[in-house]
């Protein structure tokens, strides 16, 4: 009997932590595909414009905004001079390890994603080129979307660099767009967050949506078995779309 209860036991505590993991995993996934989605359609518009609005890099300035497309998102910085950028960037390396040399190197697209979900990010200077990684600048592109004049370029370099440093992270609300847009207009402004909130819209009113989750949790559910660790989710997660949609 004692036997059996371990035996239970011990199954049980697989298939919880089977579960996290297909499920953190699947977070992952969905989550990289809706910011590839959602920036497609930007991401095209900033490489036709690269030609017209990209700069000579000699003739920029200390305190201007640089934006350059990655590989899910347009990311923003600052330049400081020197050839140096200051950017907020989602880590979770720093979580996990406290070796700088390994923190220092570029932030690759598994420990951003990572770092977006654990919310854990800081402002950190690179050069240019690891700010660019491999993408086109675009210089002051930002400028004709706001109303208010920019900021001094010395007040703006000044600016992002008392910012340096670990710093809060939220996808939506915190991230590197409103820190380079509080920087240079003092307002911090996200239009990313804007395109991502209406395509996350569209998903969530997508009859598709709504199968896919159900499928999900029907498969879960007969591969880890009838429980409230798989049931319960799986019905609240398609319920709420349901009502959403």
């Amino acid at each position: 009997m004692k036997d059996n209860s371990a035996a239970n036991a011990c199954l049980a505590v697989l298939k919880v932590s089977i579960m996290k993991s297909l499920l953190f995993g699947l977070m992952v996934f969905i989550f990289e595909k809706i910011l590839i989605f959602s920036n497609l359609k930007k991401f095209s518009l900033a490489k036709r414009k690269v030609g017209a609005r990209s700069t000579e890099f000699c003739t920029v300035k200390r305190g201007d905004l640089l934006q350059v497309p990655r590989t899910l998102f347009v990311h923003f910085g600052i330049y400081l001079g020197n050839n140096k950028v200051a950017h907020l960037m989602p880590d979770i390396l720093p979580a996990i390890s406290e070796d700088k040399y390994l923190i220092g190197k570029v932030v690759t697209n598994k420990r951003l994603i990572l770092g977006v979900l654990a919310k854990v990010a800081s402002i950190r200077v690179d050069t240019v080129q690891d700010f660019a990684y491999g993408g086109s600048i675009i210089v002051n592109h930002m400028d004709k979307s706001f109303k208010t004049k920019p900021l001094s370029n010395e007040e703006v370099a000044q600016r992002a660099e008392k910012l340096v440093g670990a710093t809060s992270y939220s996808l939506l609300w915190d991230n590197c767009e409103h820190f380079v847009t509080y920087c240079r207009y003092g307002s911090p402004v996200s239009f990313q967050t804007d395109k991502f909130c209406d395509i996350l819209k569209k998903i969530i009113r997508d009859q598709r949506s709504i199968v896919i989750s159900a499928a999900v949790g029907l498969a879960l559910t007969l591969c880890l078995g009838i429980g409230p660790f798989t049931t319960l989710p799986s019905f609240l997660i398609t319920f709420t779309l349901w009502m959403a949609s």
